[in-house]
């Protein structure tokens, strides 16, 4: 039954928004409640590649992204829910001079934050992943504290963990408005009934645009379709097969499995098909066995868009990642729960504020796929 009243509301089921309860209830919050408009991690998170890295162009997502992963390795021991975690590397393949060059820059901060990522020539890449065509192929980069895991399995996590000591999780529970009483949030208005509350985190996604506007909050992201396709066993290629990217055409592959997962911007297989098995030929003699799709969550820079509103008082959120929002979900979810409870932050984060357009201090990050 949906509680009358909350400390404080999540909106979305998401990774965010599971991590985000799980923290408010770390910090001594009270019986906090998700809601979620379908099934956890039924939105993006769902349907996403499940990566984990660190080879980022911007020095907070480094940080940000050697957090979450240590993280996900203690998950088990702290909330008891096993993983399958797979840092099993990302492989970033670059085929034009200009990216090798950048890369390189993205070398050095690397090594500053301590990572042992590296330049591989065409010929190493080969004995990482043997199936790959390399002619035309510069250079690759192979950032060995990176993998993959299941995205459904962290969210359950949060969630249970946070459900065992208090919080409530309500599901097939669309919220429908943030409303708003002099300025400040006063409760969340769902599809079945409202929740009174003077406190609200929304990690809705691509639907925190709407949702946000109706507490009179602009949050500039828009949503783009990206669609996951699934082979057949794949026995030729390595058992421990680093999350391999294509960097200027997008196209990204893993393990899944015995079999492997594949995608990239194409928006259907015939289109990928081509760009696909130009990269990876052997893809062409494995069938695919079923596909999904699920939404990036796009910003102007391709960067994060987390704080708390400047009005309506009480409102937090945490949308626009760009793809690389699963990976971030620990440490951001920290961050909801303490901008909420007015604690000190353990990350800085305020350089991701909405306001940042406003004042024309973009913060690009340039290695998204």
């Amino acid at each position: 039954m949906l509680p009358e009243r909350s400390e404080a509301v999540v909106i979305g089921g998401g990774v965010m928004g599971a991590a985000a309860l799980h923290y408010l209830v770390e910090l001594g919050c009270t019986e906090p409640v998700l809601l979620e408009r379908e099934t956890l991690a039924s939105g993006s998170t769902g349907h996403c590649a499940g990566g984990v890295r660190t080879l980022f162009s911007d020095e907070l997502n480094v940080r940000i992204g050697v957090e979450s992963i240590r993280r996900l390795e203690r998950f088990e021991a702290e909330l008891g829910q096993e993983l399958d975690l797979r840092l099993w590397g990302y492989l970033f393949l670059l085929d034009n001079a200009a990216d090798v060059s950048r890369f390189g820059e993205d070398l050095a901060l690397q090594a500053r934050c301590g990572l042992e990522t590296r330049m591989l020539t065409p010929l190493e890449a080969l004995t990482v992943v043997p199936q790959l065509e390399t002619d035309d192929l510069l250079a690759a980069v192979l950032c060995p504290l990176a993998g993959y895991v299941t995205p459904d399995l962290v969210v359950q996590g949060y969630a249970r963990r946070a459900a065992e000591r208090g919080a409530h999780v309500e599901q097939s529970c669309a919220a429908v408005r943030v409303l708003v009483e002099g300025g400040c949030v006063a409760g969340v208005e769902t599809a079945h009934g409202t929740v009174r509350t003077e406190r609200v985190i929304l990690t809705a996604g691509v639907w925190s645009r709407e949702l946000a506007a109706t507490a009179g909050l602009d949050l500039p992201v828009t949503p783009e379709r990206r669609f996951m396709f699934f082979t057949e066993d794949a026995p030729s290629f390595p058992r421990e097969l680093p999350l391999t990217i294509d960097f200027s055409t997008g196209f990204y592959f893993h393990r899944e499995g015995a079999a492997l997962a594949f995608g990239g911007r194409e928006q259907s297989l015939e289109e990928l098909a081509p760009v696909a098995a130009r990269r990876l030929p052997a893809l062409e003699e494995l069938g695919v066995r079923s596909s999904w799709w699920g939404y990036y969550e796009l910003s102007p820079d391709h960067n994060a868009l987390v704080g708390a509103a400047a009005s309506p008082a009480g409102l937090v959120y945490a949308t626009g990642f760009s793809g690389h929002g699963f990976q971030q979900g620990p440490v951001i979810g920290e961050h909801l729960a303490e901008l909420t409870l007015g604690r000190a932050p353990t990350f800085d984060l305020t350089s991701f504020s909405v306001e940042r357009f406003a004042d024309g201090d973009v913060r690009a990050e340039l290695n998204v796929v």
